[in-house]
């Protein structure tokens, strides 16, 4: 969103293509606590507040899918479900999905105990037992942090050593906070419902008294499944950090654009300090282009500087402002029609001789 205000800021009129349902805040049950002046609000209010202050300054929205880009011909060719635009210039913002287990229990608990995000989430389970599933560098890293606040972190591996990198792994095998688990993968997240009263209920009551797939649940516990032998055996906890991953969704740019090639993924910009891709006139924002940070606010931050970029670009290349170029070819045909041949035109004798400059007219009128 923060693209489309600094585009709309400057002139250039964008029209974002976006699918109403998309963005990691847009997720079930995901709170922004973790935005600079933000408290205390879901990340759909976020995105709508977002999106209002562009229209504000003349963004247009356009609720489609976008299956393909074809930058083989100028202008760009934007595909959507239903029309093809051309334009001058892409940012692409599209955003990394979080990586899930897809096991019962994990969608119904997002923001009650599941969470894909130390960082965003970490704080709010200070001084309490969690769970981390994974073993690449981004679970060591989840572990890591979450170490620091909670009481205790325990990290599920489906393999018997860790994937991370070996500093990485070495200090999490070394933290006192933290118990692994090997061999293991978590087969189903268990939790309660909070209904009227304060009472908690299990999530597996079905005596009928409360609609458990509209109510609440929160996470109690993990049931934990080795791989080897097939014994199960639950943890209590009270969050489950899913660390397996982010996918970029990026796959529409294959053939298009060049890509990272030690982040599978992740739209490659060469140039330093510029948000530019390989293609010009094709600029990368946020987590498309980002497998470091993946915050709101660093993804804010790039999608300004992808708009700056863009904007100095189709300036430098006489692009972007067909509107401006349409006045001054209407003015120029006006102009043509004029016979001033032999005399030169004068705003002030238009005006009857009476101004010399504009303190002048501002005294006259007043």
């Amino acid at each position: 969103m923060s693209a489309a205000i600094y585009a709309a800021r400057a002139g250039l009129k964008p029209l974002v293509i976006a699918p109403p349902m998309g963005g990691q805040l847009q997720g079930k049950g995901v709170d922004v606590e973790n935005y600079p002046g933000l408290h205390d609000v879901t990340g759909p209010a976020v995105v709508n507040a977002m999106r209002l202050q562009a229209v504000q300054f003349g963004a247009v929205f356009e609720s489609e899918n976008v299956p393909k880009i074809d930058a083989s011909t100028r202008p760009l060719k934007v595909y959507t479900n239903s029309s093809v635009i051309e334009t001058h210039a892409i940012i692409v913002a599209t955003g990394a999905e979080s990586n899930w287990l897809m096991i019962p229990g994990e969608y119904e608990m997002r923001g009650g105990g599941v969470s894909s995000c130390a960082t965003c989430d970490g704080h709010i389970y200070r001084g309490k037992d969690v769970v981390v599933v994974g073993g690449g560098d981004t679970a060591m890293e989840e572990a890591l942090v979450l170490a620091r606040t909670s009481q205790s972190v325990t990290v599920v591996h489906r393999r018997d050593t860790f994937r991370a990198s070996k500093i990485l792994a070495q200090r999490v095998i070394e933290n006192p906070s933290i118990n692994i688990i090997w061999d293991s993968a978590v087969e189903r997240i268990v939790g309660e419902i909070l209904v009227d009263g304060g009472t908690d209920i299990d999530d597996e009551d079905d005596s009928g008294d409360v609609d458990l797939d509209n109510a609440q649940k929160y996470v109690t516990g993990a049931i934990i499944k080795n791989v080897n032998t097939g014994e199960e055996s639950k943890i209590e906890t009270s969050a489950v950090f899913v660390a397996i991953g982010h996918t970029p969704t990026t796959s529409f740019l294959e053939g298009v654009v060049e890509f990272d090639e030690e982040y599978s993924g992740y739209i490659k910009t060469p140039l330093e300090r510029s948000t530019q891709t390989s293609i010009t006139g094709i600029f990368a924002a946020g987590d498309v282009s980002d497998p470091v940070y993946r915050q709101a606010v660093t993804s804010a931050g790039s999608g300004a500087a992808a708009a700056l970029d863009a904007e100095r670009w189709l300036s430098e290349e006489g692009l972007g402002n067909e509107e401006a170029e349409l006045e001054a070819e209407l003015l120029a045909e006006l102009m043509a029609d004029e016979d001033i041949s032999g005399s030169s035109y004068n705003a002030y004798d238009q005006m009857g001789g009476r101004m010399t400059g504009m303190k002048e007219s501002a005294r006259v009128e007043l």
